[in-house]
């Protein structure tokens, strides 16, 4: 029930600061204009992070590859990208459900699949906030306590894939899962990671490398950017979309993005400009998740058939 409340809480909490950011800026917003070449610059920011959700389709077979699965990459790139638009469904887990199943009727087997998905944000977490760290001078300078806040988080969330943690986390839940049954015959193979997952890391980087283009470009098409405000521009996008993957009671981030985002970036660029970058930006994550599921559906039906 608190968890449940506490969901609703920030949902209506982000939805406040941003209906109140709309309400004292709308006149400004409402002058924004995009010429030919601003809609041409959206249909590249398009086009750019529909590779961004293909891209990390694929890496996450390269996270079944890491538990020792044989997959047809291909199958599990269509089961990613039909089931990424279930994150926008109340509870925010349904993507995951989703790709379970989905994995586990293609011949993964439950356990795989359950960790696949386990690492999969764990990685774009860990990627997050490696670029966060990196990028940090740009937005607090000398802040020691927020540094060092960082530098753990990350440290936690790398150290909780180490094999040699990850695994005696998966044997005392096999245990326990076992014991709750007390049958030896419901229970399933255990799955181990047996090797650090570097290779999934660095392609979920480069996932987050394609989402900072694609937000780069939609800013671009309604403000010029300058090279130095690339850097701030960076560590701002990865922030607010590490806390939108991570907060509870945002669908797909859902408000807790976009409130971040203003919230960091309103003193250093025109807010009416911000509100409306972050607005565009939905619209162009919401369209490539969209016509990336359309393309992943007519594969799907084209191989079968």
């Amino acid at each position: 029930m608190m968890k449940k409340t506490l969901r609703w809480l920030i949902l209506g909490g982000t939805l406040f600061f941003l209906a109140k950011a709309l309400k004292d800026n709308w006149q400004e917003v409402a002058t924004i204009h995009i010429d030919g070449v601003g809609w041409s610059i959206l249909v590249i920011a398009i086009g750019v992070t529909l590779s961004a959700h293909i891209w990390a389709g694929w890496v996450w077979t390269w996270v079944l590859k890491e538990l020792y699965q044989s997959i047809y990459p291909a199958q599990f790139m269509q089961v990613y990208l039909q089931t990424n638009i279930a994150k926008y469904l109340p509870g925010n887990v349904w993507h995951y459900y989703g790709r379970i199943v989905g994995a586990h009727s293609a011949g993964v087997s439950h356990g795989a699949a359950a960790l696949s998905v386990l690492l999969e944000p764990l990685l774009m977490a860990a990627a997050a906030l490696i670029v966060v760290i990196l990028g940090s001078q740009s937005l607090v300078s000398h802040n020691t306590i927020i540094l060092v806040a960082q530098v753990f988080s990350l440290c936690v969330v790398l150290g909780v894939m180490h094999p040699r943690i990850l695994n005696r986390i998966l044997s005392v839940l096999q245990k326990l899962k076992f014991k709750k049954s007390q049958n030896q015959s419901a229970s399933t193979s255990p799955v181990y990671l047996k090797r650090y997952p570097f290779m999934p890391l660095l392609g979920e980087l480069g996932f987050l490398g394609l989402r900072n283009v694609g937000f780069l470009l939609t800013l671009f098409a309604l403000e010029p950017v300058s090279w130095h405000q690339i850097p701030l521009l960076v560590t701002a996008f990865s922030f607010s979309w590490l806390l939108g993957l991570v907060v509870p009671g945002a669908p797909g981030g859902l408000g807790v993005f976009e409130a971040t985002a203003i919230a960091m970036l309103q003193h250093r660029f025109p807010i009416a400009v911000i509100i409306g970058v972050v607005g565009m930006y939905r619209l162009v994550s919401t369209l490539a998740e969209v016509i990336a599921a359309t393309l992943a559906w007519i594969d799907e039906r084209r191989t079968v058939y």
